[in-house]
């Protein structure tokens, strides 16, 4: 018998002899008997018919009765896809305003998050202020005569505080670019003489640290469009990340790279360096790849993050190369003051 046949309505339906059994059309022993008809003509290599034609066949079923099981079997596959449809679009309607509304909530835990930045820092600057304050007039001898130990003693004092400053500085900073986009003043700026400046202010702690820190700069100048605060401010962060992370008898330079159009400034060291798998979170906002509490290096995890948001308010971007154990490359590029441009 030939049962290659056209498309019918039954290869539509599922489990199709469970549902007869259910109507009472059939009773189980009639399916298991059509099915072992169906295994059989499957061994003699011939192509079997589906269950609901093999039940006419062997006359345990009328074809009227099939065609209206399967068309009753079909309009409640239907219905019930419908409803499946209709409940799936309303979990996502649900979904949708949880999201929304976890949106909102995440927006002004945000907003709070910022506005407690500011106003903590704000806080703490001004009692920081009064301490700085009283240690250099200790220091100068106003107050009366010093020891050597005092002095030392003091010296520390005021090297954590001035730590404490830079990271209240940064705090506001970070407060301030949650709120808005970053505000950057871009004016002609001497690189060569800012960069000077950096390395100067960073040479103590490099020297503490018995490392070796190299400036190289422009020999025909390197004036670009930026703001000397906020870009001095990074070229500082990263040499202080760069001095931070190398270990004594290091090198930590600072380039600068002359093309047509920019200036690529480039701090590279001889450091730890950064695995490759988690290169993309050294730019998270208080995240640092070593978060235990008794991690061996200091600091907010705030520094990559702004300085990010600055370079990026200069319309450039940070490149980063780093091998672990051999050390670290932090880059970006500023446009020149070209001759002739205002």
């Amino acid at each position: 018998m030939d049962y290659a046949q056209p498309l019918t309505p039954e290869v539509l339906v599922p489990r199709l002899g469970d549902y007869l059994i259910e109507r009472q059309l059939i009773t189980p022993e009639q399916l298991a008997y059509a099915l072992q008809q169906q295994d059989a003509i499957r061994k003699n290599q011939q192509a079997a018919p589906l269950i609901g034609q093999l039940l006419v066949e062997l006359g345990i079923l009328d074809r009227s009765a099939l065609d209206q099981a399967i068309t009753e079997h079909v309009i409640q596959l239907r219905f019930a896809l419908k409803e499946n449809n209709r409940q799936l679009e309303r979990r996502v309607q649900e979904r949708t305003v949880e999201l929304e509304r976890a949106l909102v909530r995440l927006s002004e835990l945000n907003q709070l998050k910022s506005n407690f930045l500011a106003n903590i820092s704000h806080e703490l600057r001004t009692p920081l202020t009064h301490l700085a304050g009283y240690i250099e007039l200790v220091q100068t001898g106003d107050l009366g005569p010093l020891t050597q130990g005092q002095v030392n003693a003091l010296n520390t004092m005021q090297r954590s505080t001035e730590r404490l400053s830079r990271l209240i500085e940064d705090l506001i900073l970070f407060a301030t670019s949650e709120k808005a986009e970053m505000p950057v003043l871009q004016d002609a700026t001497d690189l060569n003489i800012l960069c000077t400046d950096v390395v100067n202010q960073m040479q103590p702690k490099a020297q503490d640290q018995k490392l070796q820190l190299i400036l190289k700069t422009c020999v025909d100048g390197a004036v670009v469009y930026a703001d000397r605060e906020k870009i001095g401010w990074v070229i500082h962060q990263f040499l202080d990340n760069a001095v931070k992370f190398t270990p004594s008898g290091g090198m930590v330079t600072l380039e600068l790279i002359p093309d047509e159009l920019h200036i690529t400034v480039k701090v590279s060291d001889s450091g730890i360096g950064i695995p490759p798998s988690r290169l993309g979170e050294i730019f998270e906002a208080f995240h640092q790849l070593d978060g235990s509490s008794t991690r061996r290096y200091g600091g907010t995890g705030l520094g990559l993050a702004l300085a990010q948001k600055i370079v990026e308010a200069h319309d450039s971007t940070i490149q980063v190369i780093s091998e672990q154990n051999k050390g670290s490359q932090f880059s970006f590029e500023l446009k020149k003051v070209l001759e002739g441009n205002p």
